[in-house]
């Protein structure tokens, strides 16, 4: 029973203890303060509820940091070395809690980190963060919270509340169009086989990287997803497996990848995608070759008649001068999102789209799909516009006289 001393203390409140067992053979007591004795039964109540649950009293000023900290070790054993980076940054962006008592934090206080990175610039872009990366966070700050949860520190998980504000603007990753996908067929570039296979067989960039040309079948027309190159402090390290179970799979490639390898001169067991010396790109070559890429694409293809930087000219890729670029400045990843986008369009069910892409949970691949089945849907109610403005007046009106 807690011990009500009615008698206050000098600095005004009232106290009580609660038992809470034996450590070590000493006995545990949680003690409570309160400032009328109503307010002393409540939290004693409160207390008593959270002991019955097996919630660990002693934990209570445990802070929202010190649990991020244990979250972060416990990932960094689970995860990729870029996929942690991602968790840390995401992580920091939660700084302002880490002092906080995890048991005093509510949904309000996530929910106003939320709010302000969507609506002031980010340190590193200059612009709010976007929907995906507010996402991340929320993501974040429930895992920390339900590993306090799974250690009995706390009975709810107060960050699965909060909600990303409908004005934060989407990811600028889309797939792109069929002329852009023209761009990468039709022009010749050291990187253009690593963007035939991006787009069309969805390789992430580490399982690119790491790929072997034993691992294209050209005769079933696949490829093998085996092993992921991890970059470690920008230096590149190839292990077994992909960033989850799941990336581990056999790609079935259509047949414009496939006739584009087999016209490739190769070796049994070199890269597919190496440096110029033929071993494993780091993360610098990466960025090199990608630009060197998009500035090939940006000169061949960009809207050189209508630049005024240069006066309507094109200008040579060789020219110390720097150039605009007038084409999206797509990622890798877009070719990814391309590749799945090309899956649905082309009739692919949910669930060997998920399998092909190498999704460790079905949610990212149905995301995807119910994004572009709503798109798709919306450009086909567009042709009844279309239909009506072309369609004769008159015609219309008869119709209606026929009813």
């Amino acid at each position: 029973m807690a011990r009500i001393k009615n008698k206050p203390r000098p600095d005004g409140l009232l106290k009580s203890k609660i038992y809470l067992g034996t450590k070590d053979g000493r006995k545990q007591y949680k003690y409570v303060y309160a400032q009328t004795q109503r307010e002393l039964e409540r939290k004693v109540t409160e207390q008593k509820i959270k002991l019955g649950k097996g919630i660990d009293l002693t934990a209570e000023r445990d802070t929202f940091g010190a649990w991020g900290e244990k979250w972060l070790k416990l990932k960094k054993s689970e995860v990729s070395a870029g996929r942690y980076a991602t968790y840390c940054a995401r992580y920091e962006n939660l700084s302002s809690l880490y002092n906080c008592p995890i048991t005093k934090i509510r949904t309000s206080d996530f929910q106003d980190i939320i709010i302000d990175c969507a609506t002031e610039p980010s340190p590193r872009t200059g612009k709010p963060y976007a929907k995906y990366t507010l996402s991340e966070m929320k993501n974040v700050a429930a895992q920390i919270l339900q590993l306090a949860i799974d250690n009995r520190v706390l009975d709810y998980n107060c960050a699965l509340a909060v909600r990303i504000p409908k004005a934060a603007k989407e990811s600028t990753r889309r797939a792109l169009t069929k002329e852009e996908q023209s761009w990468v067929r039709e022009t010749p570039h050291r990187a253009q086989t690593a963007a035939m296979i991006m787009m069309y067989a969805g390789l992430r960039r580490g399982e690119l990287l790491a790929l072997t040309w034993e691992d294209i079948d050209l005769k079933n027309a696949s490829i093998s997803v085996t092993k992921s190159v991890e970059m470690i402090n920008g230096k590149p390290h190839i292990k077994n497996g992909g960033k989850t179970d799941a990336a581990t799979r056999i790609v079935f490639i259509p047949k414009v990848l496939n006739e584009y390898l087999s016209d490739i001169p190769h070796e049994r067991f070199s890269l597919v995608c190496p440096n110029k010396k033929g071993n494993v790109m780091s993360s610098t070559a990466w960025k090199r070759l990608w630009e060197s890429y998009l500035c090939e694409l940006n000169i061949k293809y960009g809207d050189w008649e209508n630049c005024l930087q240069t006066s309507g000219k094109r200008p040579s890729k060789f020219a110390p001068s720097e150039k605009p670029m007038l084409i999206p400045a797509f990622t890798a990843h877009w070719l990814r999102h391309t590749y799945v986008t090309l899956l649905y369009m082309s009739g692919v069910d949910v669930l060997t789209a998920k399998e092909q892409a190498g999704h460790a949970d079905i949610k990212t691949t149905m995301e995807i799909y119910t994004h572009l089945d709503s798109e798709f849907k919306k450009h086909n109610i567009s042709k009844l516009d279309e239909y009506l403005e072309d369609s004769n007046g008159g015609n219309m009106g008869a119709v209606g006289n026929n009813e």
